[in-house]
């Protein structure tokens, strides 16, 4: 929390990361056991999140943060008042080029999530 001395202005900070791995394709990774139990719930996890940021950007009334705990747990990170940043790690490797390609999409959503300042002045 830091206040404006000249205004009273209360400015509150909250930093939240997220390391949400790497859309996996199933038939690529040729995953199997624990990994593809793993793959699976990272793509639930990309699909969730996806979801609240459409909901989002497009103002719909009804925006599913209840749908995934990852949504849930960041809740107050998307959208309202809090700014909303995505850093992209992409292969050099022509054959990620369609994983790269998607990654770069997802992140242009992520980019037209609307935020707004709230200040709280001291009474």
């Amino acid at each position: 929390v830091r206040i404006n001395k000249a205004n009273g202005e209360k400015v509150h900070g909250k930093m939240m990361m997220c390391d949400l791995a790497g859309s996996e394709r199933l038939k690529k990774s040729e995953a199997t056991g624990d990994t593809l139990r793993e793959a699976i719930e990272i793509n639930r996890s990309l699909t969730a999140v996806g979801d609240v940021i459409e909901a989002l950007t497009t103002g719909q009334r009804h925006v599913p943060y209840k749908n995934h705990k990852l949504t849930q747990v960041l809740q107050d990170s998307l959208g309202g008042t809090s700014k909303t940043l995505m850093f992209v790690n992409c292969s050099p490797s022509c054959s990620n080029l369609e994983e790269t390609l998607n990654a770069m999409k997802y992140a242009m959503r992520v980019k037209n999530v609307p935020g707004r300042r709230q200040v709280v002045k001291k009474l």
